[in-house]
C-alpha cells in the first residue's frame, strides 16, 4: 500500500471483503480513461522537501491533465500543503522536476507561477475583504482610463468583467457587484475566486479545502462550480479532507500519507469506504 503508483496506470489497493458504500451510487459515473499521449498541464516528478530535521515529501509525483479533477487526499501531516506549495512557487523542492505542459519549471516565486496559468485559491485568502467583489475579479488586472501619468479604474468596463467571469462559471450573483467582500460568504468568496481564475486564463487550478466549513448547500454549489471549470478545460488539483466531497466530482484521486503517495485511483475504481480504510491504514 506504500509506494508510487503512476497516475495514468491507477492500481487497485487490496482492501478487505465487504468494503464498499451503497451510499455512494448517486454519485457514480463512468470515468474516461487520459488518453494515449496526453501530456499532463502539471507533472511532479519525485519530489522530496525537507525542513530541517523534518522530511515533509519523498519522491512524490502525479499528473493533472486538462479537462480533469485530480483529488489530493490524505489525513494531517500527510504533505499536502507542502506539495501545493511547491507546485505554486511558494517553496522550491529539493529534490525532483516540475514540469509544466511538458517543460521543465522551476518557479522562484508565487507570481512566476501565476504567470503560467496556475491559480492557487486558499481557503482563507480567496478574496480581499474590504474590496467590492468587481473589485476583487479584477485585482492585478484593472482596465483603466486616462493616459498616463493620469489613470484611473474604469468600472463600468470592471463591472462587466466581473458580470462575464461570473457569468462563464453559471454563478447567479443576485449582490450588488459593490458588495464587499467581508459581507459575503464562504461559498461565494470560493466561487468568486474561481471565476477569477478562470476569467484571466489560468490552466491549472488548485483548490485547497474549499468547501472546509461550509453548509452543505455552499459546499455543494461550490463543488458544481469546481465541476463547471473542468468541464470549461481547466486541469484541477482538488485538496480536502471530505472523502464525499472528492469522490462526488474528481476523475482521479491521490492518497498521500506520511509525505509519499500511497496510492492512485481513477474515480469509478474507488468507493467511499475504501478511501476511509486505507487512509486509516496507511496513516
Amino acid at each position: 500500500m506504500t509506494g508510487r503508483a503512476e497516475p495514468d496506470a491507477p492500481r487497485k489497493v487490496p482492501l478487505p471483503a465487504g468494503s464498499g458504500s451503497d451510499e455512494n451510487t448517486a454519485s457514480r459515473r463512468s470515468i474516461e480513461p487520459i488518453p494515449p499521449g496526453a501530456v499532463p498541464v502539471m507533472e511532479a516528478i519525485g519530489i522530496s522537501k525537507g525542513f530541517g530535521a523534518t522530511t515533509a515529501l519523498v519522491d512524490v509525483s502525479l499528473k493533472a491533465y486538462s479537462g480533469r479533477i485530480l483529488a489530493l487526499l490524505g489525513d494531517n501531516g500527510a504533505g499536502k500543503s507542502t506539495l501545493i506549495k511547491i507546485l505554486s512557487g511558494v517553496f522550491p523542492p529539493d529534490g525532483g522536476e516540475i514540469r509544466f505542459n511538458g517543460q521543465p519549471v522551476r518557479f522562484a516565486n508565487p507570481g512566476e507561477a501565476r504567470a503560467k496559468g496556475i491559480a492557487t485559491v486558499f481557503q482563507d485568502l480567496a478574496v480581499c475583504e474590504l474590496l467590492s467583489v468587481t473589485r476583487n475579479v479584477v485585482l492585478g488586472r484593472e482596465p483603466q482610463k486616462g493616459v498616463a501619468p493620469l489613470k484611473w479604474l474604469d468600472l463600468r468596463r470592471a463591472d462587466e468583467m466581473a458580470r462575464s467571469a461570473l457569468h462563464r462559471l453559471g454563478v447567479r450573483w443576485e449582490r450588488g457587484l459593490d458588495e464587499r467582500g467581508i459581507n459575503i460568504s464562504g461559498g461565494e468568496r470560493q466561487s468568486l475566486a474561481i471565476a477569477r481564475a478562470m476569467f484571466f486564463g489560468s490552466s491549472l487550478l488548485i483548490l485547497d479545502e474549499p468547501t472546509s466549513a461550509l453548509a452543505v448547500r455552499q459546499a455543494g454549489r461550490v463543488l458544481d462550480h469546481i465541476a463547471q471549470a473542468r468541464d470549461q478545460g481547466q486541469a484541477v488539483i482538488l485538496i480536502t479532507h471530505n472523502f464525499r466531497h472528492a469522490l462526488s466530482v474528481a476523475d482521479d484521486l491521490t492518497v498521500l500519507a506520511q509525505g509519499r503517495v500511497a496510492a492512485h485511483f481513477r474515480r469509478d475504481e474507488v468507493e467511499l469506504d475504501d478511501l476511509t480504510d486505507l487512509v486509516a491504514r496507511v496513516a
